[in-house]
């Protein structure tokens, strides 16, 4: 072979080397290139980064569902927490709104810190997977991740275990599963066993002179009915939101044995003002404001943060029935595993007996 035709020949098996190479790389780029398909929980095939780095969800339960399994990878809030007991650098994070009710989601703020993925609270309704389709579409190559049941107290264990492999802190996943399977079981094996004539009259009371409720069948009263208790709030179920408008005629026709209070304003004036002074509760001191810092333990968002308010609401109603609920034991441990909190002795007592 001359030479001439020697480099024809080495020009050619360049040119077949590259071409095989480019081949080779288009080809397997989808598959090496750090991405894996998982299915969501609507069943939607969907391709994410393997090593998920920064996540936002849509909306508070899910959002707050990330930041007790994997802080570090949590990238943005819905709103921002407003309590004391959280890390500053977890409390700082950007504020990204939403959708959930109040409808102050913006994409481009969602898009421009950059996110791994979007977890999307979803539900098994039949326009669920309209609203995933547009949330991806708006989203373009963000993936969107669909996650269910992270408001209803019943189901929350599918839910955990699923954002738990999807962030790769399967281990947080199956602590968070073990203590909240183990508090639900006790309290309603136990509430479940508590005869009509004995079950107490609970109110949720909302809003700043406590004239909001939920009535039973809301998510937002759940925590009532799974510890015993029973909601006397006699009013249309209202969706969204909630909070429907009651008079205090009906409060005190109801005439409740316990008040879960909402509200920090309405708890510190309810003993001294006299609308409420015949209301039974009130007379016998047994009105209570619900734990919220950082997160409400029974509602707003009715997510995985009411885990500790199943425990709390049960002994609340029922102090005596619950005598084995250490709620001092319990909730230690669920700041220092799920909030990445050490909680103070005087900060317990702070969250436990709130003074009016």
């Amino acid at each position: 072979m001359d030479n001439k035709n020697k480099t024809i020949f080495a020009i050619i098996v360049v040119i077949v080397i590259v071409g095989t190479l480019g081949a080779y790389v288009t080809y397997y780029t989808p598959i090496t290139g750090g991405t894996t398909q998982i299915t969501d929980m609507v069943g939607r095939n969907v391709t994410v980064p393997d090593q998920i780095t920064r996540v936002v969800a849509t909306s508070p339960p899910t959002t707050n569902l990330v930041y007790m399994l994997a802080p570090e990878k949590l990238a943005g809030w819905n709103f921002k927490p407003t309590g004391q007991y959280m890390n500053p650098k977890y409390k700082n994070l950007t504020e990204v709104g939403g959708w959930f009710g109040k409808q102050t989601g913006n994409y481009e703020t969602f898009i421009s810190i950059n996110p791994d993925i979007v977890l999307e609270g979803s539900s098994p309704l039949a326009n669920s997977n309209d609203t995933i389709i547009e949330r991806q579409n708006k989203f373009g190559s963000i993936p969107v991740v669909a996650v269910l049941d992270v408001s209803n107290v019943t189901k929350f264990t599918p839910s955990i275990k699923f954002v738990g492999q999807v962030l790769g802190s399967q281990d947080k996943a199956n602590k968070l599963v073990l203590f909240y399977e183990k508090v639900y079981n006790q309290v309603n094996n136990t509430a479940s066993q508590i005869p009509d004539e004995e079950k107490k009259k609970v109110y949720y009371a909302e809003g700043a002179e406590g004239l909001q409720t939920e009535p039973t069948g809301s998510q937002h009263s759940q925590l009532i009915e799974l510890a015993g208790g029973i909601n006397i709030a006699n009013v249309p179920l209202k969706q969204g939101m909630g909070m429907s408008d009651v008079s205090i005629e009906q409060v005190l026709k109801w005439d409740p044995d316990v008040i879960l209070v909402g509200d920090p304003t309405f708890y510190k004036k309810v003993y001294n003002d006299t609308k409420w002074q015949n209301v039974k509760a009130v007379k016998e001191k047994q009105v209570f404001l619900i734990p919220q810092d950082p997160f409400n333990w029974f509602d707003r968002p009715p997510g995985v943060n009411i885990i500790l308010g199943i425990p709390w609401t049960a002994k609340t109603i029922y102090p005596d029935k619950f005598q084995d609920l250490d709620m001092n034991s319990l909730t230690k441990e669920f700041y220092s595993e799920f909030y990445h909190y050490q909680l103070t002795d005087d900060q317990l007592n702070n969250l436990l007996n709130p003074q009016p």
